[in-house]
Protein backbone atom coordinates (compact mmCIF):
# COMPACT_ATOMS: atom_id res chain seq x y z
CA UNK A 1 0.00 0.00 0.00
CA UNK A 2 3.07 2.48 0.89
CA UNK A 3 4.01 2.27 -2.57
CA UNK A 4 0.87 2.32 -4.43
CA UNK A 5 1.15 -2.00 -5.41
CA UNK A 6 -2.16 -2.80 -3.57
CA UNK A 7 -5.32 -0.43 -2.74
CA UNK A 8 -7.33 -2.73 -0.24
CA UNK A 9 -5.76 -5.04 2.15
CA UNK A 10 -6.19 -6.93 5.23
CA UNK A 11 -3.95 -7.37 8.74
CA UNK A 12 -3.82 -7.33 12.40
CA UNK A 13 -3.63 -4.97 14.72
CA UNK A 14 -0.06 -4.12 14.86
CA UNK A 15 0.85 -3.46 11.43
CA UNK A 16 -1.15 -0.27 10.61
CA UNK A 17 0.32 0.72 13.98
CA UNK A 18 3.69 0.44 12.42
CA UNK A 19 2.78 1.67 9.42
CA UNK A 20 1.44 4.94 10.68
CA UNK A 21 4.02 5.63 12.77
CA UNK A 22 6.00 5.64 9.34
CA UNK A 23 3.65 8.06 7.89
CA UNK A 24 1.89 5.60 5.32
CA UNK A 25 -1.35 6.76 3.72
CA UNK A 26 -3.43 4.02 5.64
CA UNK A 27 -7.82 4.29 6.11
CA UNK A 28 -9.16 2.19 8.85
CA UNK A 29 -12.21 0.60 6.54
CA UNK A 30 -13.79 -2.33 8.92
CA UNK A 31 -13.11 -4.49 11.52
CA UNK A 32 -13.37 -8.06 12.36
CA UNK A 33 -15.29 -8.71 16.09
CA UNK A 34 -12.80 -9.00 18.81
CA UNK A 35 -11.11 -12.39 19.48
CA UNK A 36 -9.40 -12.66 22.68
CA UNK A 37 -9.33 -16.18 22.45
CA UNK A 38 -7.22 -16.75 19.25
CA UNK A 39 -3.78 -16.00 21.23
CA UNK A 40 -2.27 -17.08 24.63
CA UNK A 41 0.70 -17.94 26.51
CA UNK A 42 1.08 -21.80 26.08
CA UNK A 43 3.88 -23.67 28.09
CA UNK A 44 4.68 -27.20 27.42
CA UNK A 45 1.76 -29.87 29.08
CA UNK A 46 4.40 -31.29 31.70
CA UNK A 47 5.72 -27.88 32.57
CA UNK A 48 5.78 -26.79 36.11
CA UNK A 49 4.61 -23.80 34.92
CA UNK A 50 1.26 -22.87 36.50
CA UNK A 51 0.52 -19.18 35.90
CA UNK A 52 1.82 -15.92 34.42
CA UNK A 53 4.05 -15.20 38.00
CA UNK A 54 5.77 -18.52 37.42
CA UNK A 55 7.37 -16.48 34.00
CA UNK A 56 9.60 -14.92 35.97
CA UNK A 57 13.56 -15.17 35.20
CA UNK A 58 11.93 -17.76 32.09
CA UNK A 59 12.96 -17.33 28.39
CA UNK A 60 9.34 -16.33 26.73
CA UNK A 61 9.42 -16.91 22.83
CA UNK A 62 7.25 -14.31 20.77
CA UNK A 63 7.18 -12.07 17.77
CA UNK A 64 8.36 -9.21 18.25
CA UNK A 65 6.36 -5.57 17.52
CA UNK A 66 3.11 -7.94 17.33
CA UNK A 67 -0.23 -8.08 18.84
CA UNK A 68 0.97 -11.06 21.09
CA UNK A 69 3.90 -8.60 22.60
CA UNK A 70 0.83 -6.52 23.56
CA UNK A 71 -0.45 -9.55 24.80
CA UNK A 72 2.45 -10.42 26.97
CA UNK A 73 3.36 -6.67 28.25
CA UNK A 74 -0.81 -6.88 29.74
CA UNK A 75 -0.15 -10.38 31.19
CA UNK A 76 3.02 -9.30 32.52
CA UNK A 77 1.32 -6.14 34.09
CA UNK A 78 -1.58 -8.27 35.59
CA UNK A 79 0.80 -11.18 37.12
CA UNK A 80 2.74 -8.10 38.74
CA UNK A 81 5.75 -8.01 36.84
CA UNK A 82 7.35 -6.37 33.79
CA UNK A 83 8.69 -7.80 30.38
CA UNK A 84 12.71 -6.80 32.13
CA UNK A 85 11.32 -10.22 34.73
CA UNK A 86 11.93 -12.34 31.85
CA UNK A 87 14.14 -13.27 28.64
CA UNK A 88 11.98 -12.35 25.78
CA UNK A 89 13.27 -14.54 22.57
CA UNK A 90 12.23 -12.35 19.61
CA UNK A 91 11.12 -15.23 16.98
CA UNK A 92 8.84 -15.39 14.23
CA UNK A 93 6.14 -18.12 14.78
CA UNK A 94 7.87 -20.84 12.66
CA UNK A 95 11.23 -20.83 14.71
CA UNK A 96 9.18 -20.19 18.12
CA UNK A 97 7.45 -23.42 17.00
CA UNK A 98 11.03 -25.10 16.60
CA UNK A 99 12.41 -23.38 19.67
CA UNK A 100 9.14 -24.70 22.10
CA UNK A 101 9.72 -28.12 20.72
CA UNK A 102 12.74 -27.90 21.23
CA UNK A 103 12.42 -27.18 24.72
CA UNK A 104 14.38 -24.09 23.99
CA UNK A 105 12.30 -21.58 25.26
CA UNK A 106 9.76 -21.85 28.12
CA UNK A 107 6.89 -20.56 27.10
CA UNK A 108 5.45 -19.02 23.73
CA UNK A 109 2.97 -16.14 23.14
CA UNK A 110 1.55 -16.99 19.62
CA UNK A 111 -1.78 -16.78 17.62
CA UNK A 112 -4.27 -18.36 15.88
CA UNK A 113 -3.96 -21.21 13.85
CA UNK A 114 -0.56 -21.80 15.45
CA UNK A 115 -1.99 -21.77 18.63
CA UNK A 116 -4.43 -23.88 17.34
CA UNK A 117 -1.71 -26.63 16.13
CA UNK A 118 -1.88 -30.00 17.93
CA UNK A 119 1.20 -29.50 20.05
CA UNK A 120 1.19 -30.50 23.85
CA UNK A 121 0.54 -27.86 25.16
CA UNK A 122 -1.35 -25.76 28.41
CA UNK A 123 -2.26 -22.28 28.13
CA UNK A 124 -1.68 -20.22 31.10
CA UNK A 125 -2.93 -17.04 29.85
CA UNK A 126 -5.33 -16.33 26.71
CA UNK A 127 -6.29 -13.12 25.85
CA UNK A 128 -9.90 -12.73 27.66
CA UNK A 129 -10.12 -9.57 29.48
CA UNK A 130 -6.91 -8.57 28.37
CA UNK A 131 -6.85 -7.56 25.01
CA UNK A 132 -9.09 -7.47 21.69
CA UNK A 133 -7.50 -9.16 18.99
CA UNK A 134 -9.36 -7.50 15.93
CA UNK A 135 -8.16 -7.78 12.57
CA UNK A 136 -8.46 -5.11 9.76
CA UNK A 137 -9.29 -4.18 6.24
CA UNK A 138 -7.66 -1.25 5.15
CA UNK A 139 -7.31 1.05 2.00
CA UNK A 140 -5.05 3.79 1.04
CA UNK A 141 -5.92 7.50 1.27
CA UNK A 142 -6.14 7.80 -2.20
CA UNK A 143 -8.68 4.84 -2.69
CA UNK A 144 -11.13 5.80 0.17
CA UNK A 145 -13.01 8.24 -1.57
CA UNK A 146 -13.82 5.05 -3.94
CA UNK A 147 -17.63 4.40 -1.74
CA UNK A 148 -18.91 2.48 -4.77
CA UNK A 149 -15.82 -0.15 -4.98
CA UNK A 150 -15.62 0.30 -1.33
CA UNK A 151 -19.30 -0.93 -0.70
CA UNK A 152 -19.16 -4.17 -3.07
CA UNK A 153 -15.89 -4.85 -1.40
CA UNK A 154 -17.49 -4.56 1.98
CA UNK A 155 -20.22 -7.02 0.59
CA UNK A 156 -18.48 -9.57 -0.74
CA UNK A 157 -16.20 -10.34 2.93
CA UNK A 158 -19.85 -10.51 4.32
CA UNK A 159 -20.81 -13.09 2.16
CA UNK A 160 -17.63 -14.62 2.21
CA UNK A 161 -17.66 -14.88 6.18
CA UNK A 162 -21.07 -16.09 6.36
CA UNK A 163 -19.78 -19.13 3.98
CA UNK A 164 -16.90 -19.56 5.90
CA UNK A 165 -18.79 -19.65 9.24
CA UNK A 166 -21.25 -22.52 7.93
CA UNK A 167 -18.29 -24.34 6.00
CA UNK A 168 -15.28 -24.38 8.46
CA UNK A 169 -14.21 -27.61 7.00
CA UNK A 170 -14.21 -26.84 3.48
CA UNK A 171 -12.41 -23.46 4.43
CA UNK A 172 -9.65 -25.37 5.91
CA UNK A 173 -9.18 -28.40 3.63
CA UNK A 174 -8.78 -25.96 0.69
CA UNK A 175 -6.29 -23.09 3.06
CA UNK A 176 -4.23 -25.99 4.02
CA UNK A 177 -1.71 -26.56 1.48
CA UNK A 178 -2.39 -23.15 0.64
CA UNK A 179 -0.12 -22.05 3.60
CA UNK A 180 1.57 -25.52 4.91
CA UNK A 181 -0.95 -25.86 8.17
CA UNK A 182 -2.90 -28.72 9.09
CA UNK A 183 -6.98 -29.11 8.19
CA UNK A 184 -7.72 -29.75 11.67
CA UNK A 185 -5.56 -26.71 13.07
CA UNK A 186 -7.29 -24.83 10.33
CA UNK A 187 -10.49 -25.50 11.35
CA UNK A 188 -10.12 -25.26 15.08
CA UNK A 189 -8.86 -21.89 14.36
CA UNK A 190 -12.33 -20.87 12.48
CA UNK A 191 -14.65 -22.80 14.76
CA UNK A 192 -13.05 -20.44 17.45
CA UNK A 193 -13.27 -17.07 16.10
CA UNK A 194 -16.19 -14.60 15.63
CA UNK A 195 -17.74 -13.62 12.38
CA UNK A 196 -19.13 -10.39 10.78
CA UNK A 197 -18.02 -6.75 9.52
CA UNK A 198 -18.14 -3.96 11.40
CA UNK A 199 -17.74 -0.23 11.02
CA UNK A 200 -14.61 1.03 12.74
CA UNK A 201 -15.41 3.31 15.87
CA UNK A 202 -14.16 5.54 18.12
CA UNK A 203 -13.91 2.24 20.74
CA UNK A 204 -11.71 0.34 18.00
CA UNK A 205 -9.80 3.45 17.85
CA UNK A 206 -9.21 3.61 21.23
CA UNK A 207 -7.87 0.05 21.67
CA UNK A 208 -5.38 0.69 18.43
CA UNK A 209 -4.37 3.48 20.44
CA UNK A 210 -3.49 1.26 23.54
CA UNK A 211 -1.69 -0.46 21.48
CA UNK A 212 0.20 2.66 19.97
CA UNK A 213 1.12 3.57 23.51
CA UNK A 214 2.62 0.47 24.62
CA UNK A 215 4.87 0.07 21.78
CA UNK A 216 6.33 3.74 22.08
CA UNK A 217 6.75 2.83 25.39
CA UNK A 218 8.81 -0.28 24.38
CA UNK A 219 10.68 2.20 21.57
CA UNK A 220 9.26 0.03 19.18
CA UNK A 221 7.72 3.33 17.48
CA UNK A 222 9.27 7.06 17.09
CA UNK A 223 5.78 8.51 17.71
CA UNK A 224 2.07 7.41 19.75
CA UNK A 225 0.29 9.28 16.88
Amino acid sequence: MNVGSLDFGHTGEAPPIFAQAANAPLVYIANQPANPSGEAIVVQKDSPIKNVKDLKGKKVGLNKGSNVHYLLVRALEEAGLTLGDITPVYLPPADARAAFEGNQIDAWVIWDPFLSVELETKTIRDGEGLVVNREFFLTTDSFAGNEEALKIIKEELIKADKWIEKNPGDIAEFLSPEIGMSVEALEKTLKRKEYGLEEISNTVMDDQQKIADTFYHLKLIPSKK
